[in-house]
């Protein structure tokens, strides 16, 4: 498949971790050409995060895939004069270092800007480019506390949990992007013009922001009834009922009867039409104070099937449900593999042989299935020559003497 919307789009990637590399690696995924700029010798630390064989993890080669990596060091004269060569080829740079560290190696937006004065400047931080809290330094479960999220995580008689992976840096990483292309598209829709100004191309994305804004009415809920919401469990505050419910085989599965009219059909199904003629219960207020009721009459019936039995039921008379999936179940389910979200790849896995292992596959999807990943992250400066011979023009011996530097 050919669909790429991005082609010709060159991005050129200083990131680590995962906020800045997620939104480099969304681009990339539909067209871009993302050039990531890693530390000579060490990379991206994220190669070593759950490394369980080999020399580069899986969630490097995921979060990183259809990029080509090359090795300088920004702190140096001659990789700083690089990146500004690089700079002028390229319409974006992304970056998620504290605020001020390009600065510091003097590579901020006004040089930047001298060398590109078209480029798009996206930066992810911790809590952004300006105010009181800017300099502080700012991990995703740091802004995950902050942007309101983890206290509503868990059960309300024990401390707030966190997600078990790194929601707030993919949040951060996909409004980078989204941010990102809407400073392309803008600058696309007036071609000739006076450039837009370096302020209007500076895409600033703070973690703790991004959580609060999928945080939906928490603040104003405080501000306008002085509600303080806390952890509910496995619920969602104020809607019911929609939970995990256990079945005979162990395994538990999400019901979702929050709407009214499927309330009606939900009742029925599991042999309570008492509750469905229960006036309280007409509406997701009254269910709500009596989500506890509710849950227990759910888990009665629930109990008494098997999780294929109870899906079938359920699915039958139209109601929301779902098993909660392991990895193994989402490799071998059907949706997915119509849709090409596992992908197939040959990796390296420490092993005496490379291995055939799946990515997830491209979001969202164009033309009635995920688009092909053109590959998954490379090695370490594997893109280091062609990038500098191919895009810079500069020779072998050019590039030995950088690397000597």
């Amino acid at each position: 498949m050919s669909i790429r919307p991005l082609d010709g789009v060159r991005v050129l990637e200083l990131g680590n971790y995962i906020a800045a590399p997620t939104a480099g690696r969304i681009l990339g995924d539909f067209g871009a050409e993302v050039i990531k700029v890693e530390r000579p010798q060490a990379g991206d630390e994220l190669r070593n995060w759950r490394l369980y064989g080999g020399d580069t993890s899986m969630l490097y080669r995921t979060v990183n895939r259809n990029k080509k990596s090359i090795t300088l060091d920004l702190r140096s004269e001659a990789g700083r004069a690089v990146v500004l060569d690089l700079v002028r080829r390229c319409d974006v740079l992304l970056e998620n270092f504290r605020p001020g560290m390009l600065e510091k190696w003097g590579l901020g937006p006004e040089v930047l800007n001298e060398a590109n004065p078209d480029l798009v400047i996206t930066r992810i931080s911790g809590y952004g480019q300006t105010g009181p809290h800017a300099s502080r330094p700012g991990f995703a479960a740091v802004a995950e506390a902050v942007g309101g999220l983890r206290e509503l995580m868990g059960e309300p008689d024990r401390p707030p949990v966190r997600t078990g992976v790194s929601i707030g840096d993919s949040i951060a990483g996909v409004y980078a992007a989204f941010g990102t292309v809407m400073a392309l598209f803008q600058r696309e829709r007036k071609p000739g013009e006076t450039p837009i100004p370096l302020r209007e191309r500076i895409i600033d994305v703070a973690l703790n922001e991004t959580i609060l804004s999928v945080m939906e009415s928490l603040v104003p809920d405080y501000l306008a009834y002085g509600i303080n919401r806390g952890r509910v469990g496995g619920l969602v505050e104020g809607i019911a009922p929609s939970n995990a419910y256990p079945c005979s085989d162990g395994v538990s599965i999400i019901i979702g009867g929050n709407g009214d009219a499927i309330f009606q059909r939900y009742m029925q199904v599991i042999g309570r039409p008492d509750l469905a003629a229960d006036p309280e219960l007409h509406d997701n207020a009254g269910r709500w104070r009596q989500h506890d009721r509710l849950d227990r009459a759910i888990s009665e019936w629930t109990i008494q099937h098997t999780r294929a039995e109870a899906l079938k039921i359920l699915e039958a008379a139209g109601i929301p449900c779902g098993p909660i999936y392991t990895a193994a179940d989402i490799v071998a389910d059907e949706q997915y593999k119509a849709r090409n979200m596992i992908q197939p790849f040959s990796v390296d896995v420490g092993a005496a042989e490379p291995k055939t292992v799946g990515f997830p596959g491209i979001v969202p999807v164009i033309g009635e299935q995920s688009l092909p990943i053109r590959n998954i992250g490379p090695d370490l400066g594997e893109h280091t020559r062609e990038v500098l011979s191919g895009l810079l023009g500069m020779s072998d011996s050019e590039i030995d003497a950088l690397e000597a530097k």
